[in-house]
């Protein structure tokens, strides 16, 4: 449950950071994937980066 939660926040933290204002043009099942995994093994960084962003409305 806890590891399924750290991948949704990843998830939503990679949208918030790296494509935040940006125009993607990829398959939809690349781009959640590429998502994902960037939120899986960059979280730890990502999420704390998103929640400063929306705290902050930077």
């Amino acid at each position: 449950m806890v590891l399924f939660i750290y991948a949704w926040a990843g998830y939503w933290a990679a949208g918030q950071v790296l494509y935040k204002n940006k125009i993607v043009f990829r398959k939809f099942g690349v781009l959640f994937f590429e998502k994902l995994i960037l939120g899986i093994f960059l979280g730890w960084i990502l999420i704390p980066i998103a929640l400063i962003r929306i705290i902050f409305g930077v």
